[in-house]
């Protein structure tokens, strides 16, 4: 069934709320205080006033109503949202035990299966983050040896960029490449060619899946579960992709395993290998949790920066006097010299205009989802444990109190009066707390290098014709739609 044809899709509303009748009947407990919301519909709640494509914009703009922490219902499901920078702040700062569950997404937990680190609870999830972290940390991630690799990853990207000479091409697949030769150095110890198959399968694979989930046919699956798994087809596809990652990273670290040298650690899946071998008995490093471990990170460490850079440079080719800013700044401060993280505190237009590419391009709008972890009182209102809440991103980065120019693009968000680079506190494309990215400081670093170098090579500039489009694509993450970059070499 196509549930992205309309028809189909209000049909099959219509079909959920008359079998839901059926199955549901629950009522909300009157221990609890939830906050109060948009008027809802038996069974289907409040699915029937989101935007589709954009339900984190439906989502924002029901807090001009509501406030900042209001209730919306996705079919049986009550979710708390978070609007604005204060809210979600004292959420997920000043409260962040209480808001550090990962909540249930239906289509995701039914293959994944809580393990990994992303969508992991408890003890199961805070062992795979403090190992995730002390990994990262161990194979490089804050350390001179991971900005060499960025570097030596500019060439190959410098030069695959230079092969097009300035005719106009599509750089979805060599900048997840890119990006993708990063993580993966730290995972497994490897550097893909941009053209090797495997990669190639590997990065369509993750591409389809964020778009998958982001689709208003996954919103109604995770609204409706015990319904949708009888005639949606959308969760064996996400299932059907993630098991060819899954047969990828388990012949990985098979092969990791036959040469393992525990004096030799060479990379995380060994270090995984090593625990493994010392935990008796087995609770957590089990070949369920290196596999998905593995899938979350190959797919937040390439997704999010890869996503974010083709936004630089599409931003760049919008705004070309930005772009030419740049551009001196880089000359003046580097030259021709290699870019390195020692130069970014001397480059404030370049840092703010890096910051607003992240703000601006919004790519992770609604959050991961959060849940409580007990029972929370919580602005005046008492938050069940195992609640799902929502901490609307979205919100934070165009909240207009912080930010004068939220809806433009606006490199002086992050400029004082003398052009002195300044903070902002409001700036959460990580999250925050407990369950912001582990990989941060390893994206900002990529950012920053990757950024200058392309500008420090080239100008991008529009293919000729071509109209420059910043609506965002759908998908749990949102990139830019579709398009073709031309880029003229400038040394």
């Amino acid at each position: 069934m196509d549930l992205s044809d309309p028809t189909t899709l209000v049909l099959s509303v219509i079909l959920c709320f008359f079998v839901a009748l059926f199955f549901f009947g629950r009522k909300r407990s009157t221990k609890y205080n939830l906050p109060p919301g948009p008027r809802t519909l038996p069974i289907i709640g409040n699915l029937h006033i989101l935007d589709p494509k954009k339900p984190y914009q439906t989502l924002h703009q029901l807090s001009k109503k509501y406030g900042p922490v209001y209730t919306i219902k996705l079919g049986e499901e009550e979710v708390v949202v978070l609007c604005g920078y204060d809210a979600v702040k004292d959420a997920l700062v000043n409260h962040a035990d209480e808001f550090s569950g990962r909540a249930r997404v239906p289509i995701i937990h039914e293959i994944i299966k809580g393990y990994g680190v992303i969508f992991a609870n408890n003890d199961n999830w805070k062992v795979m983050r403090r190992f995730t972290l002390s990994a990262l940390r161990d194979f490089g991630m804050g350390k001179e040896t991971i900005e060499n690799k960025i570097t030596d990853e500019c060439d190959f990207l410098v030069k695959k960029i230079r092969s097009y000479k300035g005719e106009p091409f599509d750089n979805l697949m060599i900048i997840n490449a890119a990006v993708a030769n990063i993580i993966v150095s730290i995972l497994l110890s490897h550097r893909f060619a941009y053209e090797d198959p495997t990669l190639v399968k590997l990065i369509n694979i993750v591409h389809e899946n964020m778009k998958l989930i982001g689709t208003s046919a996954a919103m109604l699956y995770n609204a409706f579960p015990s319904v949708m798994c009888w005639f949606s087809t959308i969760k064996e596809k996400v299932a059907k992709n993630t098991n060819v990652l899954y047969e990828f990273i388990r012949e990985t670290f098979t092969n990791q395993r036959k040469e393992l040298d525990v004096n030799d650690q060479r990379n995380l899946i060994d270090s995984f290998l090593v625990k493994q071998q010392e935990e008796k008995p087995q609770l957590y490093f089990s070949n369920e949790n290196l596999t998905e471990l593995v899938t979350d990170l190959f797919v937040a460490g390439m997704e999010t920066t890869s996503t974010t850079l083709r936004w630089a440079l599409l931003l760049m080719m919008k705004y070309p006097e930005i772009q030419r800013t740049v551009q001196s700044e880089i000359e003046k401060v580097i030259g021709s010299a290699e870019p390195q993280v020692i130069h970014r505190k001397q480059m404030p237009y370049t840092d703010a205009v890096i910051h607003e590419i992240q703000r601006f391009g919004n790519i992770v709008p609604t959050n991961l989802p959060h849940a409580t972890t007990q029972d929370v009182n919580f602005r005046g209102y008492l938050l069940p444990k195992g609640g799902h809440v929502m901490p609307l991103l979205t919100s934070v980065l165009y909240d207009k109190d912080h930010f004068v120019k939220a809806d433009e693009f606006y490199p002086e968000h992050f400029l004082d009066s003398s052009g002195n680079f300044v903070k902002k506190e409001a700036f959460m494309p990580f999250s925050a707390g407990k369950r912001s990215c582990a990989g941060e400081s390893l994206a900002k670093l990529e950012l920053f290098i990757f950024f200058t170098r392309l500008l420090q090579n080239f100008t991008f500039q529009a293919p000729p014709g071509a109209t420059l489009d910043l609506t965002p694509a759908v998908g749990l993450t949102t990139g830019p739609l579709p398009h073709k970059i031309c880029a003229i070499p400038r040394v």
